[in-house]
């Protein structure tokens, strides 16, 4: 059964189905909250609360976008929320962005320390930024999600995702950078950053 039928069934009252989707997309809904509140009891609180606000607002969903997309919106919402200053902050970043931010590099960030420590360490430079950068982050490179995605997610223009991420990626770029510096035998690229390097632990 496709998530299109799961959702028609689950807004026609059928709880096996929303559970389905429920489980499809938990793990995600979760970590979101937690890369963007920084705290794991407050992460699965809002996970909880979320989908039971998506149960209650089913029957409005008109699928005009996606349903992760609705969802994702839902959480991202509640997060704000939570934290009124990251709502502000997240408009900040196009009050001043740059024209023409560049697009991301398809190379690979590839290095001689194992991939394990690479990706700790990046996990934890992830979890050191700002709650703005910290939620484009996730949203983008845990879940692959497309610029315009992000942009319809959180209610923002496309110019100012994509000036987010590229401050975001600057300064992991820079950790990593001084990383390297601590660990002469190392040899970093750090044009790129993959999916795989920030995916949930």
């Amino acid at each position: 059964m496709n998530e299109g039928e799961l959702v028609r069934r689950a807004q026609a009252g059928d709880t096996d189905a929303f559970a389905t989707l429920v489980t499809e997309h938990q793990r995600f809904v979760y970590n979101l909250a937690w890369r963007t509140l920084g705290d794991a009891r407050e992460a699965e609180d809002m996970a909880q609360e979320a989908f039971v606000r998506a149960w209650l607002a089913l029957p409005n969903f008109r699928g005009q976008a996606q349903f992760r997309t609705w969802l994702y919106r839902i959480v991202t919402n509640l997060c704000c929320n939570r934290l009124p200053r990251l709502r502000r902050e997240l408009i900040m970043i196009g009050e001043d962005s740059v024209a023409d931010v560049p697009e991301e590099s398809s190379a690979d960030m590839t290095s001689a320390v194992e991939a394990e420590e690479r990706r700790a360490f990046l996990h934890r430079q992830i979890e050191a930024l700002p709650e703005n950068y910290r939620l484009l982050v996730t949203l983008r490179f845990q879940q692959e999600l497309p610029y315009e995605e992000i942009a319809s997610i959180l209610n923002l223009p496309l110019g100012t995702v994509k000036a987010g991420l590229f401050r975001a990626r600057a300064r992991l770029r820079q950790a990593l950078r001084d990383y390297e510096q601590e660990l002469p035998t190392a040899h970093l690229d750090v044009s790129g950053v993959r999916p795989s390097d920030v995916e949930a632990r």
